[in-house]
């Protein structure tokens, strides 16, 4: 199954809801990184989540970042995404491993207490920040604590990754309900009962359940429409001529020490891992075409 969204309006537009496949973008990222069962499901998790509050962005231009830092192993996650369903992420510490907790991978435990950071960079002189702190850092609660305090849109998120035995990633997904100010009280109650019954979003992308399938089981007993599907990836958008502006930024005197140490300089792109060299001369090049 292609990685996908869904968004989707129920009992009379009064509820809005988006849900996601994302098991071959959380792959990919895996992939990049070689990263643990625990940092693979940490990333796929927001990655997730990220791609779903992409689409909720009006305009092609419109950036997405959410960052996690926490005092856990795995220091920290960022994930960036537009309204398209380009979306890409990592963990700083990809590597951590941390024994299961009730038989499931630990991923509070690597992400431990710290900040969720929430930036849109909508074209505006400056970027909207919301900012709360993390509950869990299980992400999916503390995404909903996030809406509740800093958008005031009451909503329920459900995220979840299941891995192979191989470490390969087997399934990804999740969804996000939100409910419209106008609700009927008879409606939030009926969703908030609904939402009660689903244990698990890895049991349900186990199962095999769709997008669709998974909105239906969330908001069984409602009318729900459909209005929109689109794909979502796995999408970096490095280049050497972005990482040569990086390197320009730390200007003359600091790229005139990297040409004294007579050695080529390697830059990784943090996203998709990704390494650019650049020889001595092209240093030297940079110089000259910045006077």
């Amino acid at each position: 199954m292609k990685d996908y969204i869904v968004r989707a309006t129920a009992a009379n537009a009064q509820i809005r809801a988006f849900a996601a496949t994302t098991r071959e973008l959380t792959e990919t990222a895996r992939a990049h990184h070689d990263s643990s069962p625990i940092a693979t499901a940490a990333v796929g998790r927001l990655m997730t989540a990220g791609a779903m509050m992409g689409s909720m962005m009006k305009n092609d231009t419109d950036v997405l970042t959410l960052q996690i830092r926490g005092n856990g192993p795995i220091q920290g996650l960022t994930v960036t995404a537009d309204s398209r369903g380009n979306v890409k992420g990592y963990a700083i510490n990809p590597n951590v491993m941390l024994p299961p907790k009730n038989g499931k991978l630990d991923v509070g435990g690597a992400v431990g207490i710290g900040v969720l950071s929430v930036i849109k960079d909508m074209g505006l002189k400056e970027p909207y920040v919301g900012q709360c702190e993390l509950k869990t850092g299980e992400i999916a609660e503390d995404l909903t604590y996030y809406f509740a305090t800093s958008e005031q849109v009451p909503s329920s998120v459900g995220l979840g990754v299941l891995m192979n035995k191989d470490n390969t990633v087997r399934c990804a997904g999740g969804f996000i309900i939100q409910v419209m100010p106008f609700i009927e009280d008879e409606v939030l109650d009926r969703l908030e009962a609904n939402i009660s019954k689903v244990h698990s979003v890895t049991e349900m992308l186990k199962d095999g359940h769709t997008p669709e399938e998974m909105l239906e089981k969330v908001l069984e007993g409602f009318e729900l429409t459909i209005t929109d599907t689109m794909p979502t990836q796995f999408t970096c958008n490095c280049s050497k001529e972005r990482i040569e502006k990086a390197i320009v930024s730390l200007g003359k005197n600091e790229i005139q020490s990297m040409i004294d140490d007579g050695k080529t300089i390697e830059v990784s792109c943090h996203f998709c891992n990704t390494q650019y060299h650049f020889e001595i001369e092209e240093l030297e090049d940079i110089i000259t075409r910045s006077k």
